[in-house]
């Protein structure tokens, strides 16, 4: 029997990329390839130990950091994952879940050990990685359903295409277009701009940006609680 426990901040980062063959935006996640044992060349969260000065959420973004190079504008606590046998030691992964735009993921670090998956199709992972992946996707879905938790994956400027599409994209189904607008309209949760995104084939499309008021009044989803 182990004599001492470790505790560990694990994290799983997602965003919308363009899928390699459709080319429509899907759900993407960097992992990084364990390079000692237990697991050596298995792909697993980025992740380690927490530091001694650090607290949780401070050690998942300097592991992110360290690992990814990216800062998510989201990041918010998921689980505590601390089953006896997930490992070959006794350690207690606090897991976190981050979502960055996709102009943030195209500045992250790739590399031969740090690469993006799709988030459907991922390798085989150490540990419990992929559970942890699992439940961090289910609880990305129902938060879509209530939450303004979509804007995270937008810049600051969107149009309500954009805004369904990444609905469209997490929930892997689509929204009629007309109740879609309806509903996001209704919630006063986006407010429309004066800028229109021009130069597609169709006439300008008018930018939204996130209503800061509603955001203030309630502390806000996007720094994650």
């Amino acid at each position: 029997m182990p004599s001492s426990i470790t505790l560990a901040v694990s994290t799983v980062i997602f965003a919308l990329r363009p899928h390699p063959e459709t080319r429509h935006p899907v759900l993407w996640l960097p992992l990084v390839r364990r390079v000692r044992s237990p697991h050596k060349g298995l792909w697993a969260l980025p992740g380690g130990p927490l530091g001694t000065t650090e607290d949780l959420a401070a050690s998942a973004r300097r592991n992110l950091h360290e690992t990814t190079h990216l800062t998510p504008r989201y990041l918010e606590q998921l689980y505590a994952f601390g089953r006896p046998d997930r490992s070959e030691d006794r350690t207690v992964s606090i897991v976190y879940w981050a979502l960055v735009r996709p102009d943030v993921a195209s500045e992250g670090v790739e590399t031969e050990n740090v690469r993006w998956f799709l988030a459907d199709s991922l390798p085989e992972l150490a540990f419990d990685h992929s559970q942890i992946v699992e439940y961090a996707l289910w609880r990305l879905r129902n938060k879509m359903e209530y939450s303004r938790i979509a804007t995270a994956l937008l810049g600051e400027t969107f149009t309500l295409s954009d805004l369904r599409e990444v609905h469209e994209a997490v929930l892997e189904r689509r929204l009629d277009p007309a109740n879609f607008r309806r509903q996001v309209e209704s919630t006063g949760e986006v407010v429309p701009t004066d800028e229109f995104r021009t130069g597609g084939r169709h006439r300008p499309a008018r930018l939204y940006r996130h209503n800061h008021s509603i955001e203030l009044a309630d502390n806000g989803p996007l720094t994650g609680r």
